[in-house]
């Protein structure tokens, strides 16, 4: 099946494979996609977000129904109605970055640590030639982009732990010349703090568990009280949040009720939770 076959427009669902992997610290890994079709996927960058499935142990190529004459919601039913142990692996990713020139590619960043699930244990593994699905945007301004500068924002809160760092660095890099920006990132060890790009006023700071560990405190408490202790602009914010669901709803929590930001102008997806895997959550989701 092509990219062209597909029925989702605004989205398809693009066949890809691995053209190159980089370790780029010792919880990320990037790699890159190439496959026919390529051009007509649309990132618009900043946390785009797309459907990555994976192949099952032992499969060459991911398990998925045809898209022919199917509607979106026609083809996930069938796709769920696959049995599990043969149904490709679905996980939300980043699309990094996509590039057209010299060739079609696609990077997506991988979270890696030792007790991760099967995505994490593939791009562990990954190598060329390795074959993936993508279902994602045809058009740049899709409903899979949540970080939505508003004109009147004066300033910028940012915080992500490992899993959505791929979406705060690409924000970082779209933020005009000189935007004022107060960015937090959660990271396992010094070693992942990374070299970031970006052309705005931006104090990041890093959250290195390694080291914040040792205060005893849970994790969600040692970020928020990170934020909390900031002097912040009195100015008109704008807050992109995301990672880890219960830090998550916390921070949006402290900004929203203690700092008394404006609810609307807090965006915050959890990308994760402790203690649920994604196939869990999408069940939990499904049920209401």
């Amino acid at each position: 099946m092509t990219a062209a076959q597909s029925a989702f427009d605004p989205y398809r669902l693009f066949r890809l494979e691995v053209e190159r992997v980089v370790r780029l610290s010792p919880s990320l890994v990037r790699v890159t996609f190439t496959g026919p079709g390529l051009g007509a996927f649309r990132s618009g960058g900043l946390d785009q977000s797309l459907s990555l499935f994976l192949p099952r142990p032992g499969q060459a190529e991911p398990e998925l129904p045809q898209a022919d004459g199917q509607d979106p919601a026609g083809w996930y039913a069938a796709y769920r109605a696959m049995p599990e142990d043969t149904r490709a692996v679905m996980r939300s990713y980043t699309a990094r970055e996509q590039r057209r020139s010299p060739a079609e590619e696609l990077d997506i960043d991988f979270a890696v640590h030792p007790d991760g699930g099967p995505a994490c244990a593939w791009a562990e593994r990954a190598e060329p030639g390795d074959r993936v699905a993508v279902l994602g945007p045809t058009g740049p301004d899709n409903s899979g982009i949540r970080f939505r500068l508003p004109e009147g924002a004066e300033w910028v809160l940012i915080w992500a732990d490992e899993t959505a760092l791929p979406a705060a660095a690409s924000i970082l890099e779209s933020l005009p010349a000189g935007t004022r920006a107060r960015v937090w990132l959660e990271a396992p060890s010094s070693s992942d703090q990374l070299e970031l790009k970006t052309q705005a006023d931006a104090d990041i700071t890093w959250l290195v568990r390694e080291v914040t560990e040792a205060s005893g405190a849970h994790r969600t408490e040692r970020t928020v009280e990170a934020v909390r202790a900031a002097s912040l602009p009195e100015a008109q914010p704008y807050c992109w949040i995301a990672g880890e669901a219960g830090t998550v709803k916390a921070l949006r929590r402290h900004l929203v009720r203690e700092r008394e930001f404006d609810r609307r102008a807090v965006t915050f997806t959890g990308y994760w939770r402790l203690g649920a895997s994604e196939d869990a959550l999408r069940t939990e989701a499904e049920a209401g």
